[in-house]
C-alpha cells in the first residue's frame, strides 16, 4: 500500500490500483462543497441528519478513511491530547488509589472533549539532576500539574511551554494558573475534633513527604515549617491545630513521615510510630494507604481497633470504605472531572473561544467526614 499527502493535506492511499475516495471526490460526486464534507466529520451539527448521513455512507462506499488527524491538528492547532505532568514513580499512578480515581475522572472528562492523555512520568534521575526532555519534547495541547511540590523543577518547565495548564491540589498558589483542589489544612479537622470529643489525649500523626528531599523518620518542627509539599504539610499543622483546640500541645503530638506512600513504607512508618510511642491511643494519617496499613499492622501484633487504638485515614479510597475506616472523603473522581472542565476552558481562552479573564479560576471541592468502625473513645 502506497500512501500519498495532496496538497489540502488529505491522506488516501493506492492499492492493487485502485485510488480511494478524497475528500474532494466525494464533494464531487455529492455536489456539496468539500467544506460540508469536513464538516460531516468535525463539525456535525453544522448539517441536518440526513445530509451528514449522506456523506458518510459515499464516504464508506468510496472508501475515504476520513481527515488526516495530524493535517487536522495543524489547521486547528489542537494536537488532542493533554500532558499529566506526574513527578512519582509512574507505576503509583496506577497502583496509588486515590491517583486512580482522579485520572478515572480526568480521562473521562478528557474523553468527552475527545481528546488523548499523556502521563509524563518526571522524576529525577539522581540528587541534583533533573531531565526535563519529556517536558519539552511532549506533543499536547496543554498540561495538568498533579499534586508536586512548590519547587519542583518541573512544575517551571511546564510553565516555559506557555501552553495552558491546571494545577490539582498543589502548589495552591501559583496565582496565574488555574487551580482545582480541596482545603486540606480544614477537611482534616473534623477527623482529629472527633477523636478528641471521644477522649483521646495521646494522639500520633503518620503523614507521607512533606518535601522531595527524603525524611523516613520523626518529622521536627523545622521539617513541617520548611516544607514544600503543601497538601501533607497543611493536613499535618491541620491536625496539630485541631488537636491545639482541644490543649494537646504540639511537642507532644509524635509526627512521622515516610517518602513514599506504599504498603511496604507505610507498614513501616505505623511500626515505628507505635513502637516508639506505645502509649498512644490514637493516630491520625494523612491517607488512607497509611491507615490500612496501621490496621494491617495492628492486627498482625494483637493490637484492637478500635478498642486498644482509634485510627484515622484521608481520602476515602474504596477499600478504606469496604474496610469501614474511619476517614474524610474527597471527591478524587470528581476532581479529575473538574480538572478537565478548567483546562478545557483554558485551551479555549488561549484559542480566543471564550473570553479572557482578569484572574486564573480557583475551584474548591468540598469534603466529607464519614465515622466508620476505627475509632471509639480509649480505655480507662
Amino acid at each position: 500500500m502506497r500512501v500519498c499527502i495532496n496538497p489540502i493535506g488529505v491522506t488516501f492511499s493506492v492499492s492493487n490500483g485502485r485510488r480511494r475516495g478524497t475528500l474532494a471526490s466525494i464533494a464531487a460526486e455529492l455536489g456539496v462543497s468539500r467544506t460540508t464534507v469536513s464538516n460531516a466529520y468535525n463539525r456535525p451539527d453544522q448539517l441536518s441528519d440526513k445530509l451528514r448521513e449522506k456523506i458518510m455512507e459515499t464516504a464508506e462506499r468510496l472508501g475515504y478513511p476520513g481527515p488526516d488527524p495530524m493535517a487536522r491538528g495543524l489547521r486547528m492547532r489542537r494536537v488532542g491530547a493533554v500532558g499529566v505532568l506526574f513527578t512519582e514513580h509512574l507505576p503509583f499512578a496506577f497502583e496509588d488509589p486515590a491517583s486512580v480515581d482522579f485520572l478515572a475522572g480526568l480521562a473521562e472528562k478528557l474523553g468527552e472533549m475527545g481528546d488523548s492523555m499523556l502521563v509524563i512520568p518526571a522524576s529525577s534521575q539522581s540528587e541534583g539532576e533533573y531531565d526535563t526532555n519529556l517536558i519539552r519534547q511532549a506533543v499536547v495541547d496543554g498540561f495538568v500539574v498533579y499534586s508536586v511540590a512548590d519547587n519542583d523543577p518541573f512544575l517551571a518547565t511546564v510553565r516555559s511551554r506557555g501552553l495552558p495548564t491546571v494545577i490539582c491540589d498543589q502548589p495552591a498558589d501559583r496565582e496565574a494558573v488555574p487551580f482545582v483542589g480541596i482545603d486540606d489544612r480544614e477537611a482534616i479537622k473534623p477527623a482529629v475534633r472527633h477523636l478528641t470529643e471521644l477522649g483521646h489525649k495521646k494522639v500520633g500523626i503518620l503523614s507521607v513527604r512533606l518535601s522531595r528531599e527524603p525524611n523516613n523518620g520523626v518529622v521536627t518542627p523545622e521539617r513541617l515549617a520548611g516544607a514544600h509539599h503543601q497538601v501533607q504539610k497543611n493536613r499535618v499543622e491541620g491536625a496539630l491545630e485541631a488537636l491545639a483546640e482541644a490543649g494537646i500541645d504540639a511537642a507532644d503530638v509524635p509526627v512521622i513521615e515516610r517518602h513514599y506512600n506504599d504498603r511496604k513504607n507505610n507498614k513501616e512508618a505505623a511500626e515505628e510510630l507505635l513502637t516508639s510511642f506505645p502509649d498512644l491511643t490514637a493516630v491520625v494519617c494523612t491517607t488512607d494507604t497509611q491507615a490500612l496499613a496501621v490496621l494491617e499492622y495492628a492486627k498482625e501484633h494483637g493490637i484492637r481497633i478500635p478498642e486498644d487504638l482509634s485510627v484515622t485515614g484521608f481520602d476515602g479510597i474504596e477499600l478504606a470504605r469496604m474496610r469501614g475506616l474511619t476517614t474524610v472523603v474527597q471527591p478524587n473522581r470528581e476532581k479529575g472531572k473538574a480538572v478537565g472542565c478548567a483546562l478545557s476552558d483554558a485551551i479555549k481562552r488561549s484559542n480566543g473561544e471564550l473570553p479572557a479573564e482578569a484572574t486564573a479560576p480557583r475551584v474548591y471541592l468540598e469534603t466529607q467526614f464519614v465515622v466508620g468502625e476505627t475509632t471509639a473513645a480509649p480505655k480507662e
